[in-house]
């Protein structure tokens, strides 16, 4: 079942703040790797497939951080892929942020314990790729990838999106929401909650988004997202409680403003055991957005890091992504040549209309504001 990996800043094991100082402290220098599989851009660098999956199986393992078993199917991913090729995948702070992630490629250069792959939300993708963060690697399917979804040189493509929803206990709420509009309503006093802060959280930066497309803002102002938010929370209704599985199961936080596909996870999970968790996608506030993938410059396993990625954009990883209700950057394609799986895209909730895509300087403006505007508009 997918339930949600919560992106918000939190400290993970032996904290980030205090890796930034002492590094010796909390995990052994990098015993090594190969430079050869540092650079390479595509499997043709290691001669072929069966020698890349040969120099990643010597490497053993490949390092996560801010990745979840309980995340978009991850868990049957993780497992599929160490079947397949025997390599351990590595969970570090699940729960983290696509911020902690970046702190941490920065932060543990050098480092055995460093992330080898990050999936950021497109936001903080893009901010990595400033900082120089990622090594170009282009996996075979590459091409297939729409140009609009993936960086020309391979340092960042994105893997799945999802859209915008309001799920909701209708056990606990006579009547669920069923758009921005509804949230206004003083029957949702101390229900509304989001995923996290949303300067750190991708779920929670695309709530305040899809907010702002449904109160006369646009994919160039994010502001008035914001605004909506400062009036949920000065009338009451807005909870600051980050929405969990367990604030959901409690009745703490039974309204969640998330992903589609995280929210239809909790559909499965909760309505087998007496919730009634119902999602709907606001027509007045049609946000969609991708996660994205990228390979640390400096991965401590760098073979194992650019097999993981050539397993996500195969047909299996990307159908593995569709059956947790993600929506597969690869679907395009996978349906033109019969590779898609029918039945799992018939289970996505249903979805009217088209939602477009922020372009990487809408992205940055956006954060920015958010990053300036958020703290003081939930304040007081």
């Amino acid at each position: 079942m997918i339930f949600s990996r919560f992106r918000f800043a939190g400290a993970a094991v032996c904290g980030l703040a205090v890796i930034a100082l002492t590094l010796s402290a909390c995990g052994s220098a990098s015993t090594g790797t190969s430079t050869g599989a540092q650079t390479a851009t595509s499997a043709s660098d290691f001669g072929d497939m069966d020698a890349l999956i040969a120099a990643a199986q010597k490497e053993g393992s490949v390092n996560t951080l801010a990745l979840s078993r309980d995340w978009a199917n991850y868990g049957a991913i993780i497992d599929s892929f160490t079947a397949k090729y025997g390599i351990t995948v590595n969970l570090e702070n699940p729960h983290g942020s696509s911020q902690d992630v970046l702190n941490a490629i920065t932060s543990r250069k050098g480092q055995e314990r460093a992330p080898d792959v990050a999936e950021v939300g497109a936001a903080f993708a893009l901010s990595g790729q400033q900082q120089g963060l990622f090594a170009p690697y282009k996996v075979a399917s590459f091409n297939k990838i729409p140009a609009d979804q993936a960086a020309a040189d391979g340092t960042w493509y994105n893997d799945y999106n999802g859209y915008v929803s309001i799920g909701c206990d209708a056990k606990k709420v006579t009547t669920c929401p069923k758009t921005f509009a509804d949230l206004r309503n003083p029957r949702y006093k101390g229900m509304i909650a989001l995923s996290g802060d949303p300067s750190q959280a991708g779920g929670a930066f695309a709530a305040v988004y899809a907010a702002a497309l449904a109160n006369g803002g646009s994919l160039d102002n994010i502001q008035p997202g914001i605004d909506f938010f400062a009036e949920l929370h000065k009338i009451g209704n807005f909870n600051p409680v980050q929405a969990t599985q367990a604030t959901i199961g409690s009745g703490e936080t039974p309204i969640a403003i998330y992903w589609d596909f995280l929210n239809t996870g909790y559909a499965d999970e909760f309505n087998s055991k007496g919730l009634d968790w119902q999602v709907n996608i606001p027509t007045d506030g049609k946000y969609a957005n991708y996660y994205t993938q990228a390979i640390n410059k400096w991965a401590p396993h760098p073979a194992a890091a650019r097999l993981w990625q050539e397993y996500l954009y195969s047909v299996e990883g990307q159908n593995l992504f569709l059956a947790g209700y993600a929506r597969p950057v690869l679907t395009s394609s996978m349906q033109q040549d019969g590779t898609l799986d029918q039945a799992a895209a018939a289970k996505l909730p249903p979805v009217s209309g088209t939602a477009a895509f922020p372009t990487q300087d809408q992205l940055n403006n956006a954060k920015q504001v958010l990053g300036q505007g958020w703290a003081k508009a939930i304040s007081g």
